[in-house]
C-alpha cells in the first residue's frame, strides 16, 4: 500500500519571541515493513535545519531560528510504501539490545491495579505472545478513548485508574504491563490510515512494540486491538512518549504559546 501523509504543526506566540530551537522526530525510516518513497520538511521561518540520528536510531532534525517571530509552522509531507508483516518489525535499525527497553520511566510505571489486571488477562495464556495479545485485548475492551481525559504528562497508572485516555495512554499501559512480565517494550510514534476512510486527523498515532522470545519485536496497538498492518507508518521509537515526541523544543523569551496540529493520512495511487 502507498500511504500519503501531511503533518503540520503551527505554534503562535504573544508577544514575539527572539528565536527557537526545536527537535523534530517526524521522518520515517525504511525497513522491511515500509519504504519511504519521498519525504520533505518545510518551515515557515528562515532557520537552520540539521539532520542527525538520535540515541534510538530515529531520523531526527534540529531546527534553530535566530530571529524574532510570532508564528512557527512546521510541515512534513511525503509518501511511504507499506507491507503487512503481521506486526513483526524486521530490518529496522537497532542500536541497543532489547534489554534496554525493560527500563521503567515515570509515565510507564505500573500500579497494583495494572498488575492485577495483567495477571487476570494472562491467566489462560500459555506463552508470552499469547499473554501480550490477551493484555492488548483487555486494554482495548476496558479503556474508553477520550481526548479530553488526559494530557502528555499523564502516567499509565493515572490513565488506567480513570479508564480513559488516548492512544498514547493505551500504549503506555501496554508497555508497563509487558515490562512487568519481563518483556522489553517500547513506544512507537507514527501514523495510521484509518479504515473508516477519515483523512483529517487531530494528531498522529501511537502504539507499542514488545520483544517476544524467538520472534523479535512485534507491534501491538491496544487502541484498536490489533497488531499493526500495512495501514501503519512507523516514524520514531523511545522508552515512552517523551523519547519519540514528534516536535519538542524551546523558545528564547517569555510568551504565551498556543499550538495547532493538523494531520492528513490517505491512500495514494501506486
Amino acid at each position: 500500500m502507498r500511504v500519503r501523509i501531511s503533518h503540520e504543526t503551527v505554534y503562535t506566540y504573544e508577544p514575539e519571541v527572539a528565536g527557537a530551537i526545536q527537535l523534530l522526530r517526524v521522518t520515517p525510516r525504511s525497513h522491511e515493513g515500509q519504504h519511504v518513497a519521498r519525504w520533505r520538511i518545510e518551515t515557515s521561518d528562515d532557520g537552520q535545519l540539521a539532520n542527525y540520528q538520535d540515541a534510538f536510531g530515529n531520523a531526527s532534525h534540529w531546527l534553530s531560528i535566530d530571529k524574532t517571530f510570532s508564528e512557527l509552522r512546521i510541515l512534513v509531507e511525503g509518501e511511504v510504501e507499506t507491507h503487512d508483516t503481521n506486526g513483526l518489525v524486521q530490518g529496522a535499525l537497532e542500536l541497543f539490545p532489547p534489554s534496554l527497553f525493560l527500563r521503567e520511566t515515570p509515565i510507564t510505571q505500573t500500579s497494583p491495579e495494572i498488575v492485577s489486571f495483567v495477571q487476570d488477562a494472562c491467566s489462560g495464556a500459555n506463552n508470552p505472545l499469547a499473554c501480550v495479545h490477551a493484555v492488548q485485548t483487555a486494554i482495548h475492551g476496558s479503556l474508553r478513548f477520550d481526548t479530553q481525559a488526559t494530557d502528555v504528562a499523564t502516567s499509565a497508572a493515572e490513565a488506567f485508574a480513570s479508564q480513559h485516555g488516548v492512544c498514547q495512554d493505551f500504549a503506555h499501559i501496554l508497555i508497563g504491563a509487558a515490562r512487568h512480565l519481563g518483556l522489553p517494550a517500547r513506544y512507537v510514534a507514527g501514523h495510521l490510515l484509518r479504515h473508516d476512510g477519515e483523512v483529517q486527523q487531530e494528531a498522529g498515532h501511537a502504539w507499542a512494540e514488545v520483544h517476544i522470545p524467538d520472534l523479535g519485536w512485534v507491534g501491538f496497538d491496544p487502541t484498536n486491538g490489533v497488531c499493526p498492518t500495512d495501514a501503519y507508518v512507523r516514524v520514531a521509537v523511545g522508552l515512552d512518549y517523551l523519547g519519540a515526541t514528534p516536535v519538542r523544543g524551546s523558545v528564547f523569551g517569555r510568551a504565551h504559546e498556543s499550538m495547532r496540529v493538523s494531520v492528513e493520512v490517505e491512500q495514494a495511487q501506486q
